[in-house]
């Protein structure tokens, strides 16, 4: 696919990397000819420097030809209007990236006014994975498929759960609950386990059930399935309105720290139920004054990684808290992911994912065969989520006979209003959608799973 990105932003640049490694002809265009040049040299792909919102600048980047156009700049409008002109003078599909909580409102009347296929807002989608994990602290991460019934669980076993030396085959009737160990990081190794791979103390492990079945499990180790009942959040940025809101709605107390006096007073206006605390986060006396040590959940939000992360720290010190860190740059990821500072959440990754799951839905002429996908595990990882169609080969064949790729794992079969963990006897039928994890990058079709 020819796909032209607006906006050499840290996003931008991210999703030209894992674009063109899928081997996607890529145009970046952004004002600053220093980024152009930068992204030009490390990647393979074309770059112009110039106004994305330009019929000019955009027809010199071959929007006439162009599949696809996101737009991930810094304006919220530019992005729009960039995606506007894609649609209506180059008929291509085009992806807006918008921001400001004054259109999160009215996001489906833009993108149907101005035909654009679809809106991702990234501060929202981090706010409502962060709210996911207050309400299931015991977890490190939490996906869902299945328009929100199925979860994909990432949690580190402990001793105290007992699972040490246990078969993943054994699980669902040790427990009595329909749960599927898919995925195991342990040390440096990402492995899909066998029914017959032993667990041990210290691998983080990611398990996929329904939303009962997964308190079940976590109930029976001895894990808490109980949502925090106050959450003291570090940051009062649109990430921190969204998440205080939803958080308020659960009834759970929120009090935020920030900095600005006069973003205090919007914050005030807009959640009369929270406490707002104007003052600095990175004080040490204010946090333990304000309740650090009492609060259930500790939430860095600045727009500072280096401070979010020695927050964390700082939290993990002087209290239980589930601990939720907010990073925005991506390429220390590999090192913050072994400082054992609870949840992080890279909402630049969540955007990335998102416009993938769409790249890779626009490539299977069948329609919309991914419907979800997640990268997890350090990335080593894919979760997605294909809806069945009449003419795809895997159909009617029993999983134990499948040719199935080696690391390919089919974990859990909706069909209608019954969802399932298969077993080897069950096949796949038209209409399903399947979940699927593999260590194998870059699947499109459901039928990519088998061997040639």
């Amino acid at each position: 696919m020819t796909i032209i990105i607006v906006g050499c932003g840290k996003v931008g640049v991210a999703l030209a990397r894992l674009l063109s490694v899928e081997e996607h002809n890529i145009v970046m265009i952004d004002t600053v000819a220093q980024k152009i040049q930068d992204v030009t040299e490390e990647l393979d792909v074309m770059g112009i420097v110039g106004n994305g919102s330009s019929i000019g600048v955009l027809t010199e980047a071959g929007m006439q030809d162009a599949d696809l156009l996101i737009a991930v700049t810094g304006s919220d409008e530019l992005n729009l209007l960039c995606c506007m002109f894609a649609k209506k003078a180059g008929h291509c599909h085009a992806i807006a990236r918008v921001r400001n909580p004054a259109y999160s409102h009215e996001l489906e009347f833009i993108k149907e006014q101005l035909g654009i296929s679809t809106i991702i807002n990234p501060e929202l989608a981090a706010a409502i994975e962060i709210s996911r994990l207050l309400r299931f602290p015991s977890a490190s991460k939490i996906d869902t498929f299945a328009d929100g019934k199925v979860r994909l669980i990432k949690f580190e076993i402990r001793k105290e759960h007992l699972l040490d030396g246990v078969p993943v085959q054994d699980i669902p009737g040790r427990m009595g609950c329909d749960v599927l160990v898919c995925a195991v990081e342990r040390g440096e190794n990402v492995v899909i386990p066998g029914g017959d791979f032993l667990l041990q103390t210290g691998d983080e492990v990611s398990l996929i059930a329904t939303k009962k079945n997964a308190a079940a499990f976590f109930q029976r180790i001895g894990m808490d399935i109980q949502p925090v009942k106050s959450a003291l959040i570090v940051g009062g940025g649109t990430i921190g309105y969204y998440l205080a809101k939803r958080l308020l709605e659960a009834g759970i107390h929120v009090r935020i720290v920030e900095l600005d006096p006069r973003r205090c007073e919007v914050l005030t206006e807009l959640l009369p139920k929270a406490t707002i605390l104007q003052g600095d986060g990175t004080d040490r006396r204010l946090l333990l004054q304000e309740g650090l040590p009492m609060a259930e959940a500790f939430v860095t939000l600045t727009n500072l990684d280096e401070e979010n992360i020695l927050l964390a720290l700082f939290a993990k010190k002087h209290s239980q808290a589930k601990l939720v860190t907010k990073v925005n740059r991506l390429e220390f990821d590999d090192i913050i992911e072994g400082m054992n500072i609870g949840s992080v959440v890279y909402p630049k990754y969540m955007t990335c994912d998102f416009i993938l799951q769409y790249v890779r839905a626009l490539q299977n002429e069948a329609g919309n065969n991914v419907k979800t996908l997640y990268r997890i595990l350090d990335d080593r990882v894919e979760a997605l989520e294909f809806t069945i169609h009449e003419e795809s080969p895997v159909i009617g064949v029993p999983l134990t006979d499948l040719p199935l790729k080696k690391n390919q794992l089919v974990c859990c079969i909706t069909r209608g209003d019954e969802i399932f963990i298969p077993r080897g006897g069950d096949a796949i039928q038209p209409g399903d959608t399947v979940i699927v994890v593999t260590l194998e990058q870059g699947l499109h079709d459901v039928q990519d799973i088998l061997e040639e």
